[in-house]
């Protein structure tokens, strides 16, 4: 049985389009689908699939990395904890904790973004 790994990453996507001064149909063009599937994408409608990102990629010029990390490493990018602490404080937490956690940090995403902004 074959197992496809996809992902969620539409602001990525939509980000990485724009930054590269294209519309969804140019990139739908490149990638060989229609408008509609970059703009599912994008909202996070669908999920990509490892190739489909790959593709995606491929027709803005970039490419993309995954890299196995062990739990015992620091987090990739910076941080002063490793994976396994991080998994372990995240495992810890009741499901209200967890959406309240989430909650925080969706505002404090938000906060950057607005301040990146102006």
């Amino acid at each position: 049985m074959t197992q496809h790994m996809t992902a969620r990453c539409g602001s990525l996507i939509r980000d990485l389009r724009r930054q590269n001064n294209l519309g969804q149909a140019e990139l739908a063009e490149r990638v060989g689908t229609e408008q509609p599937a970059i703009s599912r994408i994008e909202r996070d409608v669908v999920s990509p699939s490892l190739d489909t990102l790959h593709r995606l990629f491929e027709a803005m010029g970039l490419t993309f990395v995954i890299e196995p990390v062990r739990i015992q490493d620091r987090v990739p990018g910076g941080g002063n904890q490793t994976v396994g602490e991080l998994r372990s404080d995240f495992q810890d937490l009741t499901p209200e904790e967890r959406l309240a956690q989430a909650a925080h940090l969706s505002e404090a995403a938000t906060s950057l973004a607005a301040s990146a902004k102006s």
